[in-house]
């Protein structure tokens, strides 16, 4: 199952396309998904658009070996993309994805079994707001023990970056379910280790049966990673799995299968895999592999 864990993102800064080049890249994906990609007015916005769902094809492609034609990808209605397809597959028998975008990343991770969240943060620092009454305006969010080490994190850089990695996490654990934030954010209370062997409390009660990673992606970027039970997704989300119920040996081996590191991928390697799969052309999609480093002390 170990196969079905992959993590990958690309730094869209380092791609700045034509409208050609946009175009032909756009036209790669199925007619539906263009209107979701140009209904942004910015082309930055475009752009993680169009490279998240380049990277949902390609990472399915790699993985299940789907010919692109024969991928559909749809969402929920709170948003969440899914593979839709019929063949039950033994070596993955849950398998499925989350995306995330902000700043300079965009990203995607995969699991064979349990549910996975995925979230990006960049710490910026806010416009007309000092970084306390930026904080401030999310502290409905957070129990009273995680508001606590926010606010009494140090400078206030350093309570901006503590508050954006817990929020990272919640919004990790809310997208591995496909609730949205509607859910009650402040009932989900994050512990740690100098931000390893991260748990979550739910109303007072340890919750084991979830892992999570929160890593430095790069350039000040935050990652997390949640991981969890399928028989906990919302409604509309649990009906596109395979399976929800897992005995406990089987689901304990997904949910112990090693986090793999990020591998750094191009806008130029995803259209031009993609681009020579559709002609029936041998892709050699070759990809950089860097570790994520964790986030040890406290220390970005």
């Amino acid at each position: 199952m170990e196969k079905g864990v992959e993590r990958w993102a690309v730094d869209i800064s380092e791609w700045n396309p034509t409208s050609h080049q946009f175009s032909f890249a756009l036209s790669l994906l199925p007619q539906h998904h263009h209107s979701s990609i140009t209904r942004f007015v910015k082309m930055e916005d475009r752009k993680r658009a169009l490279v998240s769902r380049l990277l949902q094809y390609a990472l399915v492609h790699q993985v299940l070996g789907i010919p692109f034609h024969q991928i559909i990808i749809k969402r929920t209605i709170e948003g969440k993309p899914y593979l839709e397809y019929d063949e039950v597959n033994l070596e993955f028998p849950n398998f499925n994805f989350n995306t995330s975008h902000q700043g300079d990343y965009v990203a995607i991770a995969s699991e064979p079994l349990c549910l996975v969240g995925l979230d990006i943060v960049s710490p910026a620092i806010p416009g007309k707001e000092t970084i306390l009454e930026f904080v401030r305006n999310f502290s409905q969010y957070f129990s009273a023990w995680e508001w606590d080490c926010i606010v009494n994190a140090g400078t206030s850089d350093e309570i901006l970056v503590e508050f954006y990695r817990y929020w990272s996490l919640k919004e990790a654990f809310v997208k591995a379910l496909g609730t949205g934030l509607a859910y009650r954010l402040d009932n989900v209370e994050f512990h740690h280790t100098n931000w390893t062997n991260i748990y979550v409390n739910r109303n007072g009660e340890d919750k084991n049966e979830w892992r999570f990673w929160l890593s430095e992606l790069g350039k000040g970027h935050l990652v997390s990673i949640a991981r969890g039970p399928p028989r906990l997704a919302a409604e509309s989300y649990k009906r596109t799995l395979k399976r929800v119920d897992f005995g406990e040996e089987e689901y304990h081996l997904g949910l112990h299968l090693p986090n793999a590191s990020f591998k750094l991928q191009t806008v130029e390697q995803l259209v031009s895999v993609q681009g020579r799969a559709d002609y029936g052309i041998p892709t050699d999609n070759k990809v950089h592999r860097f570790e994520a480093d964790e986030v040890v002390n406290g220390e970005i």
